[in-house]
């Protein structure tokens, strides 16, 4: 009876979570549809640019997202060519409709003044979402005439085209994903079941979270972009693997000691849970930081991966360990562990541990200014921002549209900046900006034909500024931040918005929040590390040697950024996750070293106990190290360059935190600190044990 009950439960919770796999993968599938990819969906009520675009809905009722149509011959275009522009004109205004797309009325063929191109402004509706990519792709099927080169530019087609960026998120960013951790997992581990059981682990928990995220979205709860759905997918995958990668190794170093698996499965569970959990505690709140960012991005961000993290957590706790418990040393086939069989010490890591505890300064050393010779370049790392443009990598012909409009007209034309002011003052307003740098032409909007009176509501005046540079670029930001300055003397009341002043606020309130959730992730991280290793020493250096491995992989960053891979900048939000994941991330292998450190202590002095933790966990820490930094490579191989630069940002830093801050900074400082690591708890106040005779391993 006793050992139907030992594999009764077990059973039971693994029925259960396949039995509610089908129904939480169909409500998983919808999250994409919630997907809001615009910056003014993300700004806070309080930004300029949100204020300025409320205020207009008085001036013109209907919102548009303008998609400039453009066509560049070789030369001046003829009659004929003219012609059969103003037929795709009226193809494309009509497939638009069709398409329930149309925002407004579209304007007329607009050529310019050296007659080698056509434009035209066709309004499309806002709500779209991420169903403006098929209506673009018919519009560039629509708009083709002979002899010339069109293009769907502007802030419609060149939203399209980033939006379009995150078509693979459901089908290749994860194949990538589990297929990189799946070769990984077979090469290191051998057995072509253990890897499965994993994978599998990851994939519950990844379909468990995109469940609930759906759920909280449908609700309003949270905001959901490609970007935040991406990269939760990701830090589940790896953060699932992570934690069953140190369960499965705990179990198996118990098969060794213990003839029954289910002994052993509980034995290595009681002694997993603590750190497991720990871990995700320390990334689900960390990244819950993120509510404090005043982007509705970010803070979306946070709740869906905090959520996914918890039930990585879960499912590592109750599907692996169910699964590992029926199978038992099956799950390593063909290498079964043994009782009495001696762990494998072919990866070297008892060396590792025996150099580190004969010259610890030495290694400290070293190691340290390895660290601080990369962190010296961190200031030079360029996060003044990038554009919707500048995100896309490869090709894309809204981007080539805005190259070409910038040939033949004003580079901002079709996507006007917009000031809102006093109706007493608008003709200074309006003068003060004909005057600021990088604007080509002030007019006053008038509701009607252009060259009326402006039209005054509420009495106020709207005001259209044409930039002579292209609207998404950040030469156009810093027009517009230059605008705000010139025009605060003419009128502090005036008001300046539009697509180049959303991305200004997106830019400057991603600033803002790096200020804010930096400090408060580190205070948040270091008191739960007091908490679980009960020391206060442990905790800060711990602290310190992540903060300094992340300074030195921006620095790494910084310099292949610029230097190698020629990219135009960053993003001050980019900035921002990649910090809050390497903080939490790379302290998770801390926390696994650290409390099998503690754990050993408590048998050993710390000298011994930090070295024989090193030798224990070095090769499960570093294969879910190699794991977690191929995971978050997968985001590269979308076309957007802020997933590529974050890729780069938490796999580099996670590989070196890995290698060299847990593999020899905090081993070395630990051997020297001795038992005050642990103060003020009684460990660094114990008697000074009696001389070690087993030696360590080496």
């Amino acid at each position: 009876m006793a050992r139907r009950v030992r594999w009764l439960l077990p059973l039971v919770v693994l029925l259960a979570w396949l039995g509610a796999a089908a129904p939480l993968g169909a409500l998983s599938g919808q999250l994409t549809g919630l997907q809001e990819n615009d910056n003014a969906a993300f700004l806070p009520d309080s930004a300029e640019s949100t204020r300025v675009a409320d205020l207009s809905q008085a001036f013109n009722p209907t919102r548009a997202i303008p998609a400039i149509l453009l066509w560049e011959g070789d030369g001046p275009l003829d009659a004929a060519a003219l012609e059969s522009v103003g037929q795709a004109l009226e193809e494309a205004t009509a497939t638009a409709e069709e398409a329930g797309a149309l925002a407004g009325q579209a304007s007329p063929p607009i050529p310019s003044e050296d007659g080698e191109a056509v434009q035209a402004v066709l309004p499309l509706d806002p709500e779209l979402g991420d169903e403006i990519v098929p209506v673009v792709d018919d519009l560039r099927g629509a708009i083709a005439v002979e002899g010339t080169d069109s293009f769907v530019t502007g802030p419609g087609g060149i939203f399209a085209d980033f939006a379009n960026g995150f078509a693979g998120i459901d089908g290749l960013l994860l194949a990538a994903a589990f297929g990189v951790v799946l070769l990984i997992l077979l090469v290191v581990y051998r057995s072509p079941i253990l890897p499965f059981l994993v994978i599998g682990t990851a994939g519950l928990a990844l379909t468990a979270g995109n469940a609930v995220a759906y759920l909280l979205a449908r609700e309003g709860l949270i905001t959901v972009n490609g970007q935040s759905q991406g990269i939760a997918s990701i830090l589940v995958v790896g953060a699932a693997t992570d934690y069953g990668l140190l369960l499965a190794a705990r179990f198996r170093e118990e098969l060794q000691h213990e003839e029954n698996r289910f002994t052993a499965i509980r034995t290595a569970l009681r002694r997993s849970w603590e750190p497991i959990v720990a871990s995700g505690a320390t990334v689900v709140l960390g990244v819950l930081c993120l509510l404090f960012s005043d982007l509705a991005s970010n803070r979306g961000l946070g709740p869906i991966s905090a959520v996914s993290v918890a039930l990585a957590v879960v499912a590592a706790l109750s599907f692996l360990p169910a699964a590992l418990a029926l199978l038992g040393r099956a799950a390593f086939w063909p290498f079964r562990p043994q009782v009495g069989q001696q762990p494998e010490e072919s990866r070297g890591w008892p060396r590792v541990a025996a150099l580190v505890g004969r010259r610890p300064r030495r290694v400290l050393a070293g190691s340290v200014l390895l660290l601080v010779a990369a962190a010296v370049f961190a200031p030079t790392y360029d996060a003044s921002g990038i554009t919707f443009s500048d995100a896309i990598r490869g090709e894309s012909d809204g981007v080539d549209g805005q190259e070409a409009l910038a040939r033949h007209f004003d580079a901002g034309s079709g996507s006007p900046t917009v000031v809102v002011t006093p109706e007493e003052t608008w003709r200074e307003v309006a003068e003060a900006a004909a005057g600021a740098e990088g604007v080509a032409s002030v007019a006053p909007f008038t509701g009607g034909p252009p060259g009326g009176d402006p039209l005054v509501v509420d009495g106020l005046v709207r005001l259209d500024v044409t930039l002579s540079v292209a609207a998404d670029s950040t030469e156009a930001i810093d027009v517009v931040s230059g605008l705000r300055g010139t025009l605060d003397g003419a009128d502090p009341a005036a008001l300046v918005g539009g697509d180049t002043a959303s991305n200004l606020d997106a830019r400057e309130t991603a600033g803002r929040d790096l200020r804010v959730i930096v400090p408060s992730v580190l205070l948040v991280i270091t008191v739960v590390l007091a908490l679980l290793l009960r020391s206060l020493v442990a905790p800060l250096l711990l602290m310190a040697t992540v903060v300094l491995s992340v300074a030195a992989t921006v620095g790494v960053a910084a310099l292949l950024f610029d230097s190698v891979f020629g990219f135009p900048g960053s993003d001050p939000g980019i900035l921002l996750i990649g910090f809050v994941f390497l903080v939490a991330l790379g302290i998770d292998y801390n926390i696994f070293l650290m409390t099998r450190a503690r754990e050993e202590s408590t048998r050993h002095d710390t000298r011994d106990g930090v070295l024989r933790a090193l030798a224990v966990t070095g090769g499960v820490i570093t294969s879910a190290g190699l794991v977690l930094a191929a995971t978050f490579g997968a985001l590269s191989v979308l076309p957007l360059l802020f997933l590529t630069q974050l890729s780069f940002l938490v796999g580099f830093g996670v590989l070196l935190d890995t290698f060299v801050v847990r593999s020899l900074v905090v081993p070395a400082a630990v051997t020297l600190l001795g038992d005050r690591t642990w103060w003020p708890s009684r460990l660094a106040r114990r008697p000074a044990p009696e001389p070690e005779r087993e030696p360590v391993p080496a």
